[in-house]
């Protein structure tokens, strides 16, 4: 009996033993996302991603042109995340809100015990835990329950295979095209991915010995053909890439829009102490890379201060493309090169006792997007006046079309263009009251609803054919009077 005991302790003590440091991290950020898992759906945006995905599932076909809008009803419109938007809304059909934050949740979990596994095969454990929590800091502002989240373990395993055939000076592997497939279905940022590949191309020129470059530029374009067709494997083919291409066209309109603005250095943030550790490292440590490294670290950072929501790009890819050289420079290893595998038992009991733990979760928490991103009274308010055609704010855009109402405009930025958002947001800003009162006359609009804050609500309160209807902490409705303002 004793004997027994002792051999059941000892198998638990090694199960115990054998789980990698990657695989708690995973565990660790999954719990960590999941119980904030309200903060994923703070983005109204996440409400029209849903809706397309269920209208793809009803319809068995995808969307071509515009059926949410009466702005830009009928004109082309692909919908190039349209495989995560399924997704979720597979998820929300499956388990309500708590699907499309599980969905998240475990994608982002993926993503950082894959971005761990990756570091602790060149560095010691500890180290590449502690360089995950600090990109996990980093990342936290932009995980929301939308599609570029789900794409990041995808973007991860990708990088990090251009990463490893450049440093064996080969041509990567036609086995990771399928990946890029994957991603030019899931999001509309694959032509990011396209980029890493002549990033990675130009690197393993640069390693390669003088005899064989023309030989590695050769299979480097080969697969670069491979992934380009690789990216038109989706049901939208061609148009999937003119589609990405449109949001780069977005020019003023990238600045007003809070994600594609520029970093914020006037207060002190987690971003900036992070590129000023690294650079004190940097210049403490004397660290070295090869001239196409440096070009790659450079392009990074510049995304990251261009846009805010290319923060977590950077953070996740940075330690990617400088852990070679560093670890080398540095003589670093992994303590246990054989424990960054997990055997399939220890998996299965980890995917058991977390399935277990999310019901148990999720059966005592009410997961839903915040009030102020779905006005229900005063859109319940909204629908008693029948309005044919409603101004409503950006914000409100998604939970319009959530609940089958036709929108003036929502976070499909690409659909509706520079000229018509710019001209939206000077409307609604005051900026140009004629402009805005063309908008009601042109467009016929009979109901407004706006967020309080919103300097056209003021002049609604004061100008003749507009009566306030509906007023709360997140909405206020104005329908019109029989009279024209």
């Amino acid at each position: 009996m004793s004997t027994e005991a002792g051999s059941i302790q000892r198998e638990k003590a090694f199960s115990l033993a054998d789980v990698p440091a990657w695989l708690w991290l995973g565990i660790g950020v999954y719990a960590l996302v999941l119980i904030g898992g309200r903060s994923l759906l703070n983005d109204s945006d996440t409400y029209w991603q849903i809706a397309v995905g269920q209208w793809i599932l009803d319809h068995h076909a995808l969307p071509r042109v515009d059926i949410y809008s009466f702005t830009k009803a009928g004109e082309p419109w692909t919908s190039s995340s349209w495989l995560a938007q399924v997704l979720y809304a597979t998820g929300y059909q499956l388990a309500g809100w708590t699907g499309p934050v599980v969905l998240a949740a475990t994608c982002i979990a993926v993503t950082f015990a894959l971005f761990a596994h990756i570091l602790s095969r060149r560095i010691p454990a500890a180290y590449a835990v502690a360089v995950a929590m600090v990109v996990l800091a980093l990342s936290m502002g932009h995980f929301l329950a939308r599609p570029h989240v789900l794409v990041l373990p995808t973007m991860l395993a990708w990088a990090n295979g251009l990463m490893l055939a450049s440093e064996r000076g080969q041509a990567p592997s036609p086995w990771l095209l399928p990946l890029i497939a994957l991603w030019a279905n899931l999001h509309g940022g694959f032509v990011f991915g396209l980029v890493l590949v002549g990033a990675f191309a130009l690197d393993a020129l640069w390693n390669a010995d003088r005899a064989q470059r023309k030989s590695v530029v050769l299979r480097w374009a080969a697969f670069g053909i491979g992934a380009l067709v690789a990216c038109c494997a989706t049901p939208y083919g061609w148009g999937s890439i003119l589609a990405a291409r449109k949001i780069l066209d977005l020019g003023e309109l990238l600045h007003l829009i809070y994600e594609w603005m520029p970093a914020d250095f006037s207060k002190f943030s987690v971003f900036e102490l992070a590129i000023l550790m690294l650079i004190g490292g940097a210049l403490y440590g004397g660290v070295k890379l090869t001239p196409p490294r440096i070009a790659l670290v450079l392009g990074l950072l510049h995304m990251a201060l261009s846009h805010v929501r290319n923060v977590e790009i950077f953070a996740l890819l940075l330690p990617i493309v400088v852990l070679a050289p560093v670890a080398s420079q540095f003589a670093l290893r992994p303590a246990w090169l054989a424990r960054t595998g997990a055997p399939m038992p220890v998996m299965a009991a980890v995917l058991v006792l977390l399935g277990g733990w999310t019901w148990l979760l999720a059966a005592n928490t009410t997961f839903a997007p915040p009030e102020n991103q779905s006005p229900s009274a005063a859109v319940d308010a909204l629908k008693a006046h029948n309005p044919r055609r409603v101004l409503n704010d950006l914000p409100f855009g998604g939970y319009l079309i959530w609940r089958q109402m036709p929108v003036f405009i929502d976070g499909r930025a690409e659909l509706y263009g520079e000229a018509f958002d710019v001209a939206y947001y000077r409307a609604l800003q005051l900026k140009d009251v004629n402009q805005f009162l063309d908008i009601l006359k042109t467009w016929d609009i009979d109901a407004v609803l706006l967020t309080p804050h919103t300097p056209a609500v003021g002049l609604l309160d004061h100008i003749g054919g507009w009566r306030r209807a509906y007023a709360d902490e997140n909405a206020v409705l104005h329908v019109r009077t029989a009279g024209r303002p």
